[in-house]
């Protein structure tokens, strides 16, 4: 299977990457610098760059996008325009989007409206929000938004792991495991046109 992962040398992206490599798959790394990535093809992009993201969606069977809004006070605007040219260019390949934790619902209520959710992280998880909102109400594509566990850092790789739709799995996932959950997915499709949320199992 041919996959292209946008944000190939982040956290969760590299490890999708990894994943990827480790089972057989064709893997096209895309970052901003271009940045070489053993096994991959690199290429150079930006999210916004509608015209090398079409070019992927022809020539892959699934694109990743591993890439999260600025976290450093940049402008979140432009984060939300590039999302939007996404959701409305239509692509053969399916699209896989890592989404946050803040906007899954906890009895209903996204995340990020509950009392006590950490000042620090509420613009970023209003714009994955305001993301997965665009997802829902489109048609002429096929995608899926993967949220990890609250606490999602490196760990270890176990290959279990707990999933949900809506709500969050669980308290933690280990980036490891959250690409083993998102690699199966793209083998094995189940959650077509909706969110999963993957949490590490205890």
């Amino acid at each position: 299977m041919k996959i292209a992962v946008y944000g190939a040398t982040g956290m969760v992206g590299s490890e999708v990457v990894a994943e990827a490599i480790s089972r057989g798959h064709e893997v096209t790394s895309v970052s901003r610098s271009g940045k070489e990535v053993a096994g991959t093809t690199a290429v150079a992009a930006e999210l916004s760059d509608g015209a090398t993201y079409r070019d992927l969606g022809k020539n892959n069977d699934v694109i990743v996008i591993a890439v999260p809004p600025s976290r450093t006070g940049g402008d979140h605007q432009e984060y939300l325009d590039a999302f939007e040219q996404i959701t409305e260019t239509l692509i053969p390949a399916r699209l896989v989007v890592v989404g946050g934790a803040g906007a899954t619902e906890v009895n209903g209520v996204r995340r990020v409206d509950t009392p006590g959710f950490p000042e620090e992280y509420k613009a970023e998880a209003t714009t994955g929000a305001e993301v997965y909102d665009m997802f829902t109400s489109v048609s002429g594509i096929t995608w899926t938004v993967v949220a990890p566990a609250p606490v999602i850092m490196p760990a270890r790789r176990t290959g279990s792991y707990t999933l949900g739709t809506d709500s969050p799995a669980g308290d933690f996932v280990s980036s490891q495991d959250f690409a083993v959950a998102i690699l199966d997915e793209i083998e094995t499709p189940v959650h077509a046109n909706r969110r999963m949320s993957v949490a590490s199992e205890k």
